[in-house]
């Protein structure tokens, strides 16, 4: 049986070679990328792991969040939803999960400034690529991530393909979309693409209405070539509740799909961004300038149960608040790129990031049945006290950046980065009592640290593409090996909720290590990478419980190490198979917790909450120029667990998402299924109640139509 099962395998691995082989053309690893350097780089010849998921392969598995769009990444676990309402996203890179580890970059600019990632007003219509990579960010980003950098790119300013999309689905969904460019001249080019959406979940009373719009302008004058971009972004979520965990699992006495927020619960944000940039060419040389300024209000009404509610709905079991949030980021860069030879490519700039958050929060308490019935309005509560919170953020640096051809195969990528970040905070807190005086309190923190790194790659085979028998260009086959190390380092999280917390935590650090393989076979058709790595870390900022309430703390030192393998084959050119796998292990090093009956509790050797040992995706797109596509993705999860202690334990599962659809000249018409199996596993730990997780959103069937214009 078992060498009938192996002689099997070999003959289709055979035919699927033979298959492959039938066919050519060129490799996504010679890709051009821009997030892992200040200079533009071949990804076959970057010295670490990177992902890059084009517009057309979005489109052709019917990816519209990012879950979906990243769930064929290696080792990337995107966990929807969170404090942040339904729209946002949590994402876990090389084993951690934490809100504001990652970088979030859309069309070459922080999105989220100063504070924590923008990922609830991140719209996918129009991407041009995402480029997904693995690690601490580059130096020329500044004091700003240790486990990765998720870019998302747009189409260009008169690169904007004219298109209108119609989808409709179940729970009250539906989505609209327009694209395309708009009048110009041979100098001056413009797009826009306009969207808008409403989704309900299956979680009781949520829902999300959104509409975004992206202008896009590029002008060429004799001085040089200047760009322009308005992002505007409405949002109104209305919020679900996380499970609270009670005992060895989550609780019984909590509904499934329950929701406690106040019957007035929302979530909103309103966004403005605008980019400015210029560049100048020369002959011998580069200028670039970039400028960014981005307003975003939130209001918020939220309610969260206590630990060890009581289930009698009169009883004060649960605290809430209605929030205001005022946020101002500013982002600029200068900097100059100039090539020295034939090998030697630097850079060196400045830049300057600077983030203004005011919170204004009334805070009270109220009684609710567990699963939300008498849920109250808001605004029917007492106010037991207000909070107030200003935090200012100032991150600037210097970088050099230099990229070094020492031979044909030989390529070095070093940088080096001084920072100079300045943070105050101020807050007061007022009691409704008439008695307690107003607590006020301030911090201030300065720093001045060095963040580094230098990588190398070395092709052992193949470099390029090479003529066949036929006269036609085929893909050579390729085998790099790359290492780098990474010095980084980051102010921590600004906590703006509403308990008006203004102590300033120890700055987060790292050191980090990476090595590994990429390679491509079978004229280009299947294409492979795989890297471990291992990174030191100190204090990371986790959520904590102080005095009885949710708070963040450092958590001592953290190692975290891995390895992450993906590959994607070509069977044809309608047919890919995509496979990826990643084993983490994140632990605990150092940390002492204090327990809340005053003792400690060391956590040394115990793993991170919610970081899964195993991760693995398998994805078969069928996406010819005219007929029938179709697309199935497995993601697999692991077993975590849900607390710190360990002992508290969240079995693995996995999510099945698929697409059916007809492909003709000008349109295309779909039906897209996500989390199909309706699993409802939890996936993200609140900040605000305690110990609660938020579990995966049921199914979901979407039908659209796109029309090219």
């Amino acid at each position: 049986m078992h060498h009938q099962l192996l002689r099997s395998v070999s003959a289709l691995l055979l035919a699927i070679s033979h298959c492959a082989a039938a066919f050519s053309q060129t490799s996504d690893a010679d890709a051009v990328v821009v997030s892992a350097a200040k200079l533009p780089a071949e990804l076959s010849s970057l010295p670490s792991m990177m992902t890059v998921i084009s517009g057309a392969q979005l489109r052709d598995r019917g990816a519209r969040d990012l879950r979906t769009a990243l769930s064929l990444a290696a080792g990337i676990d995107i966990a929807p939803g969170g404090d942040a309402g339904p729209a946002g996203a949590i994402p876990g890179m090389w084993g951690l999960r934490e809100f504001d580890a990652f970088l979030l970059v859309v069309d070459g600019i922080p999105y989220g400034g100063a504070f924590n990632p923008a990922l609830v007003t991140l719209d996918l219509t129009n991407v041009e690529r995402i480029e997904v990579l693995r690690g601490a960010a580059p130096v020329t980003f500044g004091a700003t991530s240790f486990v990765g950098v998720i870019h998302v790119i747009h189409s260009a300013a008169g690169h904007t393909p004219a298109s209108v999309a119609l989808a409709g689905g179940n729970r009250s969904t539906w989505q609209a979309a327009l694209q395309g460019d708009l009048p110009g001249t041979q100098t001056f080019q413009q797009s826009a693409s306009v969207s808008t959406e409403h989704r309900a979940f299956s979680q009781r009373d949520s829902s999300i209405a959104r509409a975004h719009l992206l202008y896009r302008a590029a002008l060429e004058t004799a001085a040089g070539r200047w760009r322009a971009d308005v992002d505007a972004t409405q949002l109104k979520q209305d919020p679900y509740s996380p499970h609270p965990r009670e005992g060895n699992g989550l609780s019984t006495r909590f509904p499934l799909d329950a929701n406690v927020n106040p019957r007035d619960g929302r979530q909103d944000q309103d966004r403005l961004q605008f980019n400015l940039g210029f560049e100048q060419s020369r002959d011998d040389g580069r200028f670039a300038a970039s400028f960014s300024a981005a307003r975003t209000t939130a209001k918020a009404v939220r309610g969260f149960l206590r630990d060890g509610f009581d289930t009698d709905g009169v009883t004060p079991n649960a605290d809430g608040f209605r929030q205001t949030q005022n946020i101002t980021d500013v982002w600029t860069d200068l900097n100059w790129t100039q090539r020295s030879g034939a090998n030697l490519r630097w850079a060196v700039g400045v830049d300057w990031l600077f983030g203004n958050g005011q919170q204004h929060s009334d805070n009270f308490e109220f009684a609710v049945l567990p699963d939300g019935s008498n849920r109250p309005l808001s605004t029917n509560l007492h106010v037991d006290e207000f909070t107030r919170l200003e935090v200012r953020r100032n991150f600037a640096g210097a970088y050099a950046e230099a990229d070094w051809d020492v031979t044909t195969r030989w390529k070095i990528l070093a940088g080096a980065r001084l920072n100079r970040t300045v943070e105050t905070r101020d807050g007061a807190v007022q009691s409704t009592d008439g008695e307690t005086p107003i607590e006020r309190g301030n911090d201030r923190r300065v720093a001045t640290r060095p963040s580094a790194t230098i990588g190398t790659s070395y092709s052992l085979l193949g470099n390029g593409l090479q003529p066949d028998a036929g006269q036609h260009s085929v893909v050579a086959d390729s085998l790099s090996v790359f290492a780098d190390w990474r010095s980084a380092y980051k102010p921590a999280a600004a906590d703006l909720g509403p308990e008006a917390e203004t102590h300033i935590l120890r700055p987060e650090t790292s050191h980090s290590y990476e090595v590994g393989l990429r390679g491509r076979t079978l004229a280009g058709r299947l294409s492979w990478e795989a890297s471990a790595f291992d990174m030191d870390f100190r204090n990371l900022v986790i959520r904590e419980n102080v005095g009885g309430l949710p708070s963040l703390a450092n958590a001592g030192r953290e190692r975290l190490r891995g390895a992450e393998i993906e590959a994607s084959l070509a069977v044809t050119t309608a047919l890919r198979l995509t496979a990826t796998t990643a084993w983490h292990d994140s632990k605990f090093v150092d940390y002492g917790r204090l327990r809340p009956d005053g003792t400690v509790q060391q956590l040394a050797g115990k793993t991170l909450e919610l970081s899964p040992r195993q991760l693995a995706s398998l994805g078969v797109v069928f996406a010819p120029a005219g007929g029938f596509t179709g697309s199935l993705v497995c993601s697999y999860s692991g077993r975590r667990f849900l607390n710190k202690s360990n002992t508290v334990t969240a079995g693995g599962f996995t999510l099945l998402d698929a697409g059916l659809g007809y492909r003709a000249r000008r349109f295309e018409l779909r039906i897209d299924g996500t989390n199909l199996t309706d699993r409802r596993d939890p996936v993200a730990e609140s900040e605000l109640g305690d110990p609660q997780f938020y579990r995966l959103p049921g199914r979901t069937l979407l039908a659209s139509v796109n029309m090219a214009l």
